[in-house]
């Protein structure tokens, strides 16, 4: 009798402990795991980001115009739900520790003060198409993509400390997912429906100063995608269902294969910045996998 009491405290135990993303893999990397429940969000999941304190937030959560806080066992609550009709794409922290969201609807970045839970526009243009997708450098620049769909075309906009739009570049493709080297010396954009990612070479002031076609695809679509320490950019295909690992040079590395197919987004995080959390829109959830470079 004691020995099974001991047994099934034990067992209660351990189905009661929290998912620590690193222990949960038992070693194993570039295997993708569930970290929500399925249709906890609405098809437009994307936008996963990391504040410093290690906290995961996603957009659109149970209906579009939410962020939600993606807790380590993989429940998710409510963290705040955006006013008037805004919904956001995309989510990145400031150097304020501040969350800039990327609002598709209204032509905006909003900025939510994360200690009073306050949303202010932090940019907005005319000119906007619908904000997708953003990143910022290490000097406070909000470099973003702003595709139209319905024409298949695209823009790049720099938004600098003083909180005003420049166009960097018209005339492209249905530009989408976006991020910055390591050095913050290179820009990268995708085009979606065009299947291109471009590398820009950018100076101090996150002007652009030439351009090169990254690489190309026969099939399937971009979304989202960041780099990690090294330079390697892990770029979502969506449609595929994978996440394909490029080396600097334009290589393939490897390609992950999750669960679902439309995944839209990914971010690092974890204690050592090696998981990577990735958004699916078919499943209206998330999953996750090991890598052993840690994120920029």
């Amino acid at each position: 009798m004691y020995k099974i009491t001991l047994f099934l405290i034990l067992a209660l135990l351990g189905c009661s402990r929290k998912m620590n993303p690193e222990k949960e893999f038992n070693g194993s990397l570039f295997k993708a795991k569930d970290l929500t429940a399925e249709n906890l969000f609405t098809r437009n999941i994307e936008g996963p980001a990391v504040d410093a304190s290690g906290n995961l937030f996603v957009v659109n959560f149970e209906k579009d115009g939410t962020i939600a806080k993606v807790l380590p066992d993989g429940k998710v609550e409510l963290y705040i739900t955006l006013p008037g009709k805004s919904i956001g794409n995309s989510i990145q922290f400031n150097s304020a520790g501040n969350m800039l969201v990327a609002d598709f609807a209204e032509h905006n970045i909003l900025e939510v003060n994360t200690v009073i839970k306050e949303v202010s526009v932090y940019c907005h243009d005319d000119r906007f198409n619908q904000p997708n997708d953003i990143c910022i450098s290490k000097k406070g620049i909000v470099f973003a993509s702003d595709p139209n769909w319905q024409k298949q075309t695209g823009q790049i906009w720099k938004i600098g400390t003083d909180k005003k739009a420049v166009l960097l570049k018209d005339n492209m493709g249905t530009t989408n997912g976006i991020c910055l080297s390591p050095d913050n010396k290179t820009l990268y954009v995708n085009e979606s429906i065009q299947k291109k990612i471009w590398a820009f070479s950018i100076d101090d002031k996150g002007n652009i100063k030439s351009q090169r076609l990254f690489a190309e695809f026969a099939d399937f679509g971009f979304d989202g995608m960041k780099c990690d320490m090294q330079g390697n950019l892990y770029v979502t295909r969506y449609g595929k269902g994978t996440v394909v690992i490029i080396n600097t040079s334009g290589q393939i590395v490897r390609e992950v294969v999750l669960k679902g197919k439309d995944v839209s987004n990914i971010t690092f995080g974890g204690k050592d910045n090696k998981t990577c959390f990735v958004t699916l829109q078919d499943r209206k959830g998330m999953e996750m996998f090991r890598t052993d470079i840690p994120g920029k």
